[in-house]
């Protein structure tokens, strides 16, 4: 028999028992089921960073259900949802959260509101939904329960989705955005490997880096520690990404690069 498994996304962080409580409720429900952690440090209320590393993040896991938290509008009228893709079903609240990893595991079949108050927990906290609803309903999806008693029939078109990723070749020239920042202040960019090789950029060139009005000259290498310590370097990540960084330093801060800011990649002449 198959071990239940549940990965975990959140913006909880790790000072208070928020994750605590909701693996212990999971646990509650389905004795037997594993809990995956992704992480728990998504920034406060970060959206979209959340919805790039649980899309990066979920190709690689091996569990059916997904629970993924990052939860600003909590309380309020958006709705708390279960959306089946592929082999998948996702569980977190419908604000676009779980939109790209949903369309990475092939776009959704089917989506529920998560109605049936029957497997909550009571009371239902106003501010907690991560542990009186989301935790115990992934609990008997991953004891097998079938989707379609956890609620209300949801029409996949109505769910609310983030924009997707903007990445274009055009006139010689990658286009896209940075994506998200990780702890190390690496800046991801939309920008996949094979953009930058569809316009003859591999691993040893330089590349003319367009951010805004200003203009740099990065090397793209394989790998950061590629160039000395505190020199800016591209490269492609894990993800297959293009990722800007400076070896044993903080790209994000010296760039002064947020999430969504444009990038255009060129190889110099």
């Amino acid at each position: 028999m198959v071990t239940p498994c549940i990965s975990f996304l959140t913006d909880y962080g790790l000072e208070d028992g928020f994750v605590a409580a909701c693996h212990g409720v999971i646990m509650s429900v389905s004795p037997g089921a594993r809990v995956l952690d992704i992480t728990h440090l998504v920034p406060p209320g970060d959206v979209r960073r959340g919805a790039a590393v649980l899309a990066q993040t979920i190709p690689h896991l091996p569990c059916r259900v997904h629970m993924a938290i990052v939860d600003p509008g909590v309380g309020t009228a958006r709705r708390a949802i279960a959306v089946e893709a592929g082999d998948h079903v996702f569980l977190g609240p419908d604000n676009g959260l779980l939109s790209w990893a949903v369309a990475a595991a092939g776009g959704a079949r089917a989506a529920y509101e998560l109605t049936n108050d029957r497997l909550h927990r009571r009371p239902v906290s106003a501010t907690f939904h991560g542990r009186d609803i989301f935790a115990p309903v992934a609990g008997h999806i991953a004891a097998g329960m079938a989707l379609s008693e956890v609620g209300t029939p949801v029409p996949v078109d109505r769910l609310i989705t983030l924009p997707a990723p903007t990445s274009r070749l055009r006139d010689g020239t990658a286009e896209g955005e940075v994506l998200c920042v990780d702890r190390f202040g690496n800046v991801q960019t939309s920008i996949t490997e094979g953009d930058v090789s569809a316009i003859g950029a591999q691993p040893g060139v330089t590349l003319i880096v367009t951010l805004g009005r200003r203009q740099l000259s990065v090397p793209l290498r394989e790998t950061f520690a590629s160039v000395p310590p505190g020199e800016l370097v591209a490269f492609a990540d894990s993800a297959g990404l293009i990722a800007l960084a400076v070896n044993a330093g903080d790209a994000a801060q010296r760039l002064g690069l947020p999430p969504g800011a444009h990038v255009r990649l060129a190889v110099a002449p």
